[in-house]
């Protein structure tokens, strides 16, 4: 029971550390005799705890057959030794969850841990990594519009990430739409889908059930009867996929799909339904075997194999501006307030000055350079500049032929008051409707 805890608690690491894993002890050697081990050892594994019995049974009579032809018997790298079972396995039922891995640093703390219960050196590095990334939440912040915008790249489990989490929620809270990034979201606890799913729900929702093979039984997951703070059960949501998004990244946006909750907005996901356990075969070698399959309540399905498809297709680059564009579209047609609706009007008019960039005639361009009172304006480089006293300089961003905005400051934009066709003065216009103007010094 302790060796599945501690390798359970290691998983998340041995997801995140593959690359590292593999530039270690590069010098190290297998003969034939930890060839034998590893091989009928990952048959074992997948005959008997893969999720599908035929598949595994497949799977493990697979690589004994390759290893008894002679097909391993050149390989003395590790790391190659490890990849070539993996791809071998892949052959037979292509479980993007399956892998065999190289990992002599990581068992040796997995044993130590085991043989000594004082010893906390494996958990202490998993506290120090997951603190030292913020439990993977990258970005976090409102934009124009008062669209939140929400970037993490994993469900870690929520017994460590939740309190990141509730924070992250409650800070968006009073948004009116909500883009939640999974671009670069690989995965992890169904705990963590339950806390922040419940956030966008009033009532109890079946989110996903897991069948596992071994117990021969399924477990259903359900949104969480309490979070702390308020609910956004109002707020428009939009989930960024791209290729990358994967496992319970893919059950999130799954489950909020099959709900009608949210907006997929970006690329179909890498196609990785299966919940997956690391187990040691020796000193040297972990593989990863999926013991069980998500079954949605609505589809009685998963998207093994098929990925997540998005209620709009674009690319991974587009995913965002797109999101963002439908987010200001719809919160525009539904807002009944003035002062919101002039606001939404110039996030909108901003977003769509950054998509579809003026190009202005550099004669006009040059009409618009002058003092004009404490703001400058200057020509450089095919560009307009604008600098107020002995504040930064910036570049002006065509909006129209006589507005401009900054990549540096949304909440203004400069308006060139022209007459007669000479610019007579400007005026600073700011996104809560004031306005001040400054006549161009003669």
């Amino acid at each position: 029971m302790k060796t599945m805890k501690l390798l359970m608690l290691s998983l998340c690491m041995l997801v995140f550390c593959l690359q590292a894993a593999f530039t270690q002890e590069q010098s190290a050697k297998i003969d034939a005799k930890e060839r034998s081990q590893v091989v009928d050892s990952i048959a074992k594994f997948m005959t008997e705890r893969y999720v599908f019995p035929d598949k595994g049974k497949e799977m493990g009579d697979l690589v004994l057959s390759n290893h008894k032809a002679g097909m391993y018997d050149e390989i003395t790298d590790p790391n190659a030794f490890a990849q070539k079972l993996s791809e071998d396995l892949l052959t037979i039922n292509n479980d993007r969850h399956i892998g065999v891995m190289y990992m002599p640093e990581r068992i040796a703390m997995i044993q130590a841990a085991e043989e000594d219960e004082g010893n906390t050196e494996l958990e202490d590095l998993e506290r120090r990594y997951n603190e030292y990334g913020n439990y993977d939440f990258e970005e976090i912040k409102i934009l124009p519009g008062n669209v939140g915008y929400l970037k993490f790249n994993s469900f870690q489990d929520a017994s460590i990430a939740g309190p990141t989490a509730v924070a992250a929620m409650n800070f968006l809270a009073h948004t009116d739409a909500l883009i939640i990034d999974l671009r670069d979201n690989g995965g992890g606890s169904p705990s963590l889908i339950q806390l922040i799913t419940t956030y966008f729900f009033e009532g109890s929702e079946h989110l996903n059930s897991f069948y596992y093979r071994e117990a021969d039984q399924t477990k259903q997951f359900w949104t969480l009867t309490h979070v702390p703070g308020e609910k956004l059960t109002e707020t428009d949501i939009y989930v960024l996929t791209s290729s990358r998004t994967f496992s319970g990244a893919e059950e999130f946006s799954y489950n909020l799909r099959n709900l009608e909750r949210a907006v997929i907005v970006g690329e179909t996901t890498g196609g990785g339904a299966h919940p997956v356990a690391p187990y040691v075969i020796n000193n040297n070698f972990i593989v990863r075997v999926p013991f069980g399959r998500a079954v949605n309540p609505i589809t009685e399905t998963n998207w093994e194999g098929t990925g997540v498809e998005p209620h709009v297709k674009t690319t991974r680059a587009e995913a965002y501006n797109m999101a963002y564009m439908m987010a200001l579209d719809s919160l525009k047609k539904e807002e009944e307030n003035e002062n919101i609706q002039n606001a939404l009007k110039w996030a909108h008019l901003g977003l769509q000055a950054k998509l579809n960039p003026l190009n202005i005639d550099e004669k006009i361009l040059r009409k618009y350079v002058g003092t004009y009172g404490p703001r400058n304006i200057t020509f450089e480089d095919g560009s307009l500049y604008y600098q107020r006293e002995d504040r930064p300089k910036m570049k002006m961003i065509p909006m129209t032929e006589e507005v401009f905005g900054f990549e540096e400051i949304e909440y203004f934009r400069l308006k060139m008051v022209v007459k007669d066709g000479k610019s007579i003065a400007v005026e600073g216009n700011y996104d809560n409707g004031r306005v001040d103007r400054n006549e161009r010094d003669k």
